[in-house]
């Protein structure tokens, strides 16, 4: 017998369409990974960055026959189309809401339907999914629970918009990188292929893990080791979360044997396993 296949509706996200003469070389020289090869219903993920580089929003990017899908945090998608259309200025692009249901399925490609893809982050994540109806069995709390325990931060949950860099989010950590360090110019490019270059990239997101289960809305509290900030909770279900550290700190907290703790309970750092980074020697 196979795993049981997981299907649930995403109802925190929401769609963009982008079509238009213009909107290939709209996007590509905007956003953070490469548009112009992706084959129709290919996606990848990717970011719009700040001019200094940090996070401005992120979101799939899916090819269309006529165009591209952005799938974006629900409460993100008109912020994201006003940018969008602020960056636009004469382009041929036309901006517009896809009211399809996301829904997602996994943790394998079975029952993969035909329109489909793959979750270009990890494996892990399994298949996404765009139409008006999918017959489902889970929930949206069951979904995060599988990208938590994978190790996957997402905006909206884990951290706010305008905070982070892309390497803080693991973007050039995904299966399939969030990142192009190879392509042209894009919105804080400099920034983002300095930290690559030079390996400046200080803070992660590791999962953290307690004996006992989380208490509710501990998204931005303080991870501390002998009283000292060492870190930042993002989302957690259960007994197991994501959190954005200091990766010399912790990893120091860790060789010292201290105690991290979030407020009273005591955590269990470790780094997500498809990560290429480790704790600083």
């Amino acid at each position: 017998m196979g795993i049981m296949q997981n299907i649930a509706p995403l109802t925190s996200r929401a769609l963009l369409s982008l079509e238009g003469a213009d909107v290939v070389s709209f996007l590509q020289n905007l956003i953070t990974c490469e548009i112009e090869n992706l084959e129709i219903g290919a996606a990848s993920f990717g970011a719009l960055l700040t001019p200094q580089g940090k996070i401005l929003f992120d979101f799939f990017v899916v090819r269309e026959a006529n165009g591209f899908i952005l799938d974006v945090d629900q409460e993100h998608r008109d912020p994201l189309a006003r940018r969008l259309t602020f960056y636009k200025l004469r382009a041929d692009v036309q901006i517009t809401n896809d009211e399809r249901t996301v829904f997602v399925g996994w943790p394998n490609s079975n029952s993969q339907p035909p329109q489909g893809f793959i979750d270009p982050r990890n494996q892990n994540l399994g298949w996404r999914f765009y139409g008006e109806k999918l017959e489902t069995n889970s929930d949206e709390t069951d979904w995060h629970q599988n990208r938590i325990a994978s190790g996957i931060p997402q905006s909206g949950s884990d951290f706010e918009l305008g905070s982070l860099f892309p390497h803080d989010a693991l973007m050039d950590q995904f299966e399939h990188c969030g990142i192009d360090f190879s392509k042209g110019c894009y919105v804080g490019q400099e920034v983002v292929s300095r930290m690559q270059h030079r390996g400046t990239a200080r803070n992660r997101f590791v999962i953290v893990s307690s004996i006992e289960p989380f208490p509710e809305d501990l998204v931005g509290t303080s991870l501390t080791a002998d009283d000292k900030r060492v870190g930042t909770m993002g989302s957690s279900i259960g007994s197991t979360g994501l959190a954005l550290v200091r990766l010399d700190r912790t990893g120091s907290a860790l060789e010292a044997k201290m105690p991290i703790m979030v407020g009273e309970i005591s955590v269990q750092p470790s780094i997500p396993a498809f990560a290429t980074f480790g704790w600083p020697q």
